[in-house]
């Protein structure tokens, strides 16, 4: 297998339900793997996710998990997932699903650097970057 780089999501207690809508914008196939499956079946996060991966057919890998109790954690200024390649449609499809009932910093649009390009907020507090080569 190939080394691989990819971003990895802490949320804070909502991860199962992120990762689900990660699946519904991208597709691929979703394991999700609770603390109570990793011998922690009597803690009070025991149905939180320890550990999260999502492989879409585009060759994308998005792993995420719950921050267990007395973790710190700082939504949204911790990642920045960015999404870049040639492929219009497909990246404006991904652009329209995660700006959906999220917050846009940076319109979808041409850029001075001659690629299409935007900044936005999802509805689970990551910001996102897309951009889109022009050929």
């Amino acid at each position: 297998m190939a080394s691989r780089l990819n971003p990895y999501i802490s949320f804070g207690g909502d991860a199962r339900q992120a990762l689900e809508f990660y699946k519904d914008v991208f597709g691929g196939t979703l394991t999700l793997n609770t603390f109570g499956e990793f011998g922690q079946k009597d803690a009070p996060f025991a149905d939180k996710i320890m550990h999260g991966m999502l492989e879409t057919p585009s060759g994308f890998t998005l792993m995420g998990a719950d921050n267990p109790p007395g973790m710190d954690r700082t939504v949204g200024n911790n990642i920045t997932v960015s999404l870049s390649g040639d492929d219009d449609a497909e990246l404006r499809g991904y652009w329209e699903k995660l700006s959906s009932d999220g917050t846009v910093a940076v319109p979808l649009d041409k850029q001075m650097w001659g690629d299409v390009f935007g900044m936005c907020t999802d509805r689970f507090g990551i910001p996102w970057m897309v951009n889109i080569s022009q050929s």
